[in-house]
């Protein structure tokens, strides 16, 4: 059973409280939705239910952590970990460098959540479908607190990155792929689990990491680092994938936290102030002739780290559905259970609008997560291409998405929707993460055309992808061949978005025509390719609300 991973949280949750008052001295308090507490996050998610069956996933498996995570008190715990940031101790009483950062326990009750499902795992446990279960975790993990996602989804990613060195792979790869979460701080060799960051842009490059000034010299048992990383992701990891200019050019190396009997000497500068999530630390760091391990050829590091990129960025691409059902879920609950001029918000025939057109982006960006999960979980080179594309592609279509569907969301709830007593501050400042780590939009987009150039493969695949669906619907059939006769070959660069939000969009059709409800699919099609769409969501056509708002449980 998986709750022997998950450990204790506070509590909370499970203790029996009395009711709030709500007779007050001024005044009785009414039409107040009462808090939530818990619930089955895959008992009540029918769409997601659907589409983890139909990418291969391990149905029982999430089923479990979906209900384990939804409970009452992991999301307290999802909310402490939020409110209680990560402090950073840079020395102890004596003057000597410590440089780590400490964590309130709740944080570390969702990462032993996480690592005891396998989320960082799975994948490479060699069962059936294990990049589909992986994919949904990220999606459940993300409606509870987002900010545990990040280590945990790169210490996923740098398995496959390490399999260029079998030596590295074999020391570190065990202790990545555990179940077990393991604090200590000591070398991986003496660790039951671990986990993996990555530090790779630099102030004066950013993502032209080739401009990176990060020097590698080998001392004979390995090399040393000097300089700074403008960014590293997860600073109290064990291990760390970075560049650095090497002899014969950037190379990709493995920094590890703890050595034999002392720490490295990887310098904690400070920790970002960001927008998005509080609970996990990014940090600027400062390399002081620290040593490091070469992973791959002298010159080859960008090839090298972009493997765990790959995977990171699916994993960025996930997350934007797991936001937007967070949001839609707090929004459902409020406007079921809030009157407005003596009816029911959920009855008023333009909030049903809305949450209806709301839904069929989220459940859109979900089904085309699911579908390119199922190919992260084959093994052919041209599968591989093809995973490669449709990542990008829907990394780019949900992320642009998933902003204005939050604020959607959180506009239904008014001003209670704006203050930190509820969820949606929280998923409105993560909203534009993803689309900004592993490649903002433009860099996505470009990479998008550099793989349909390199891997004809690839296109192949993807035009396959978008012919099975021809024949049901005239709006798809017209929307694909006016693509095709708009772009006959690759777009200039100034035109890549409008390319890629096109292929995206017509994939994510082709993916509900061939998958979902026949009354979803063509709710999409009427609503995404049709004609006389406004620009604000409720600001369309006629469709199928009463199918969409099913999805998330209004009747």
């Amino acid at each position: 059973m998986l709750k022997k991973h998950f450990g204790g949280s506070s509590g909370v949750g499970n203790a029996p409280n009395l009711p709030a008052r709500k007779e007050l001295k001024t005044h009785s308090v009414e039409n107040q939705p009462q808090a939530r507490g818990g619930w089955d996050m895959w008992a009540s998610d029918p769409a997601f239910q659907h589409y983890s069956a139909a990418a291969g996933a391990d149905r029982d498996l999430l089923a479990e952590y979906g209900n384990m995570l939804g409970s009452e008190d992991m999301r307290i715990s999802g909310r402490l970990a939020n409110e209680c940031r990560p402090e950073l101790q840079l020395f102890d009483a004596g003057g000597r460098r410590l440089d780590q950062v400490n964590f309130h326990p709740a944080y570390h009750d969702l990462m032993r959540a996480g690592i005891g499902a396998g989320y960082s795992g799975i994948a490479w446990e060699g069962v059936r479908g294990g990049h589909a279960t992986h994919a949904g975790m990220v999606y459940l993990t993300s409606q509870i607190e987002p900010g545990v996602c990040c280590p945990m989804t790169m210490t996923y990613a740098a398995v496959p990155a390490l399999g260029a060195d079998k030596s590295i792979h074999s020391e570190w790869a065990p202790a990545l792929i555990s179940r077990e979460y393991d604090i200590r701080q000591i070398p991986v060799a003496e660790k039951k689990g671990a986990t993996f960051g990555m530090a790779m842009t630099e102030k004066q490059g950013g993502s032209d990491v080739r401009a990176n000034t990060t020097i590698a010299l080998a001392d004979g048992c390995g090399y040393r680092l000097r300089g700074h990383k403008w960014f590293c992701s997860a600073p109290m990891s064990d291990g760390f994938l970075t560049l650095a200019q090497a002899k014969g050019g950037l190379t990709c190396f493995l920094v590890p936290r703890w050595l034999p009997n002392e720490r490295n000497s990887i310098e904690i500068q400070r920790l970002k102030n960001k927008l998005g999530n509080r609970s996990n630390a990014s940090a600027e760091i400062e390399f002081s002739d620290a040593y490091a391990i070469r992973l791959g050829e002298e010159g080859n590091g960008v090839r090298e780290i972009l493997e765990m990129v790959h995977y990171t960025r699916f994993d960025t691409a996930l997350a934007p559905a797991g936001l937007m059902r967070a949001a839609l879920d707090h929004a459902g609950h409020w406007v079921s259970n809030r009157l407005a001029f003596n009816e029911k918000l959920s009855d008023r025939p333009l909030m049903r609008q809305v949450l209806a057109d709301i839904v069929l982006d989220w459940e859109g960006t979900l089904a085309l997560c699911m579908h390119v999960a199922g190919y992260f979980d084959r093994n052919g080179a041209d599968e591989r291409s093809y995973a490669r594309l449709s990542v990008a592609l829907a990394k780019f279509m949900g992320n642009k998405l998933c902003p204005n569907v939050v604020y959607e969301a959180m506009e239904c709830l008014g001003g209670m929707g704006y203050v930190e007593d509820t969820p949606l501050p929280l998923l409105y400042r993560e909203a534009p993460l993803n689309s900004i780590w592993e490649g903002s939009g433009n860099v996505i987009c470009l990479d998008i055309l550099r793989t349909l150039r390199r891997a004809p493969a690839s296109a192949e695949i993807l035009a396959c992808e978008l012919d099975k669906a021809i024949g049901h619907y005239t709006f798809y059939d017209e929307a694909l061949s006016g693509h095709r006769k708009r772009f006959p070959s690759f777009p200039k660069e100034s035109e890549a978005r409008w390319f890629a939000e096109n292929l995206a969009l017509l994939l994510t059709a082709s993916v509900l025509i061939r998958t979902a409800p026949s009354a979803i699919a063509e709710s999409y099609l009427k609503t995404r390719l049709g004609d006389g769409r406004g620009r604000a969501y409720g600001s369309v056509g006629s469709f199928d609300i009463a199918a969409a708002l099913s999805r998330i449980g209004i009747s």
